[in-house]
């Protein structure tokens, strides 16, 4: 992989470039994850946000954060979630993934 030509490519995308076969795996693990019933589609990216905040993935929380933008989630909805981890994770890593919902509500 050439990190130069690759380094304006989304980390996502240089892995399913990278491992299509994986990629494609990972992919039907994925959709088969969103049709589980139980949750509409705006409260699994909540949760999906709430997660990806307690892994300290801030990209992680941006994608999921435009993505439950789509599906209807307000402001106050997506970045709650991400300060939902401040007893649980601590002050760090709210800090580190507030900015990345708010990026994720502007695109």
């Amino acid at each position: 992989m050439n990190k130069k030509h690759d380094a304006g490519k989304n980390p996502f995308q240089i892995f399913q470039e990278e491992f299509p076969d994986l990629a494609k795996s990972f992919n039907d693990l994925v959709d088969a994850q969103r049709t589980l019933k139980g949750m509409d589609p705006k409260t699994k990216q909540l949760v999906n946000i709430a997660i990806q905040t307690a892994n300290h993935n801030p990209m992680g929380v941006k994608m999921h954060a435009q993505m439950a933008k789509s599906r209807g989630a307000s402001r106050d909805e997506i970045l709650g979630a991400v300060v939902m981890n401040l007893h649980l994770s601590g002050l760090a890593t709210v800090l580190d993934c507030l900015p990345a919902a708010v990026e994720g509500l502007e695109l």
